[in-house]
């Protein structure tokens, strides 16, 4: 289909002669075509898309007002001015409310058409160039809706797979036992969550936490008046587990009179709540857990024998996390997390510092694996470090700070005790900030607000020596090279030496965490 030019309709051959000759004349050249009857230009219309279409509206067969509406019903954004004589008032109106853009009256004007011709195609080509700018808008908008979509979608199966009890539990190995921290109320909420009770309550009840006086109410309830403040009355956390799941955590903490209440709701699914006179039914998957193991205690008398076999149908040991072989898993996995709830940028954990992750013991297990990983996201820039994991008292060679034979011996006084908690306290700090200012003993000496020789004295008592915490490094990456006497510094990643950039981030941090903490002697 060929674009552009301008055609003219008119049943006036004398007309259609000079006109077209005028305007090609005086508007550079333009194409005119022309038609002698409304048939013939809707015929040229079907073939071709014209700048303007100038037509007459007084003409045997079908006239202009008939000939406009098709022009606006096949060529919408066609600009069409219409040529009237003097007097038809009402016709051009009815132009006008067809969709006409402008009138010419006869004798034409020729000046007066050229410019309504130009007017009207400079509009025109506005109009193509503002739809032709929301098609693209709409396309970008389109493209965006997708992409929008399809993260929202990731972002929603993230959220689901960290939520999901079962995220924390991935790894290859078998064997597990529950020292504290270990992950037990994750195990059981992943039971439930496999479970065909999925869609019912999970309560969990912390024995520990709950008072020996209080534990019985709180695990069955109470009838109002069943006691002073007993007002009205309450469920147990047996009834509002009702078809779900009961985890009792630290189960070993149950006093003795409440175990074999225990016991009697385990066996008949009954349970009696304080003060009332009729058991109530519950139906409960009951999970227990314990830190310690509980063959012990029933050696020792503090757990009947009786609950510990109707609990002991299916065990299930929890390992120590520095037992397990998933360390790195829930590290990467604790990262995600913390880095999409905290809004940081942090994604990676270094070679190194997935070493110092290794090496740890991990005694407070995944809860402190947990913490201590949202707390280097908040330190990192985009990758952990093991600078970012100065928490754990292990330096980057794998040397445990917390020196055994610096601690109390047992039986040892307040006082031996404190003065040992100290000399640990003030050894950590002294590496921590040594390894902040890359083996700078000035520098380390004003983080630590002592003065040098101090600070020396007690190196030396701690047998911590500055080189260690040095690296070589290339002049060539100081900005101010032999002019700096920062040029021993740990240049990480090649970057410029903080002296000349300002105080170091890792430095700033490392104070805010040392607090108040001075060296004396």
């Amino acid at each position: 289909m060929t674009q552009g030019g301008i055609l003219i309709v008119d049943d006036d051959p004398a007309l259609l002669e000079a006109l077209p000759e005028a305007l090609r004349l005086r508007m550079g050249g333009v194409t005119v075509e022309t038609a002698d009857s409304a048939g013939a230009a809707l015929d040229r219309i079907a073939v071709r898309d014209y700048d303007a279409i100038v037509t007459d509206i007084k003409m045997p067969g079908m006239d202009g007002l008939a000939l406009l509406a098709e022009i606006r019903t096949r060529r919408p954004d066609t600009p069409t001015l219409m040529i009237t004589a003097y007097g038809e008032n009402d016709l051009i109106v009815g132009a006008l409310r067809g969709g006409a853009c402008d009138f010419i009256h006869k004798p034409i004007d020729r000046d007066y058409l050229i410019t309504a011709l130009r007017r009207a195609m400079e509009t025109r080509e506005a109009t193509r160039r503002v739809k032709e700018q929301q098609l693209t808008l709409e396309h970008h908008l389109n493209t965006l809706d997708v992409v929008v979509e399809e993260r929202a979608h990731r972002l929603r199966g993230r959220k689901a797979v960290i939520e999901s009890p079962l995220s924390w539990l991935i790894g290859s190995s078998g064997q597990m036992e529950g020292e504290t921290g270990t992950g037990k109320e994750l195990v059981a909420r992943a039971i439930h969550h496999l479970s065909a009770r999925r869609e019912e309550p999970f309560v969990a009840v912390d024995c520990g936490a709950i008072p020996d006086t209080l534990i019985e109410s709180e695990l069955f309830g109470y009838e109002k008046g069943a006691f002073t403040g007993a007002h009205q009355r309450k469920e147990g956390q047996f009834q509002l587990a009702g078809g779900g799941t009961l985890f009792l955590d630290e189960v070993v903490n149950l006093p003795l009179p409440t175990q074999a209440k225990l016991l009697r709701a385990l066996q008949v699914r009954q349970v009696q709540p304080l003060g009332g006179t009729q058991p109530v039914a519950v139906g409960v998957r009951f999970i227990a857990a314990s830190n310690v193991p509980l063959e012990g205690e029933v050696r020792a008398g503090r757990f009947r024998q009786d609950v510990y076999y109707r609990l002991n149908e299916f065990a299930i040991t929890l390992p120590p996390l520095r037992e397990r072989d998933n360390i790195l898993h829930l590290a990467n996995a604790f990262l995600a997390e913390a880095s999409g709830e905290l809004g940081r940028p942090c994604r990676k954990i270094s070679e190194a510092a997935a070493q110092v992750l290794l090496r740890y013991p991990w005694p407070g297990n995944v809860r402190e694996l947990r913490n201590v990983i949202r707390r280097a996201s908040l330190l990192a820039a985009g990758v952990i470090e093991p600078e970012h994991l100065s928490v754990l008292p292990i330096d980057p060679a794998g040397r445990a700070t917390a020196r055994q034979s610096e601690r109390a011996p047992a039986g040892a006084s307040l006082k031996q005790l404190a003065e040992a908690a100290a000399a640990d306290a003030q050894h950590q700090a002294i590496r921590l900030a040594l390894q902040a200012t890359g083996g700078n003993k000035s520098e380390a000496s004003r983080l630590l607000r002592t003065d040098y020789k101090t600070l020396h004295l007690k190196m030396k008592q701690y047998g911590i020596s500055a080189a260690e915490f040095r690296e070589p490094l290339s002049t060539s990456w100081c900005r101010r090279q032999g002019s700096c006497r920062r040029t021993r510094l740990l240049h990480r990643n090649r970057r410029p030496c903080s002296y000349a950039q300002g105080p170091s981030a890792r430095a700033r941090v490392l104070s805010a965490m040392l607090g108040s903490l001075r060296i004396s002697t």
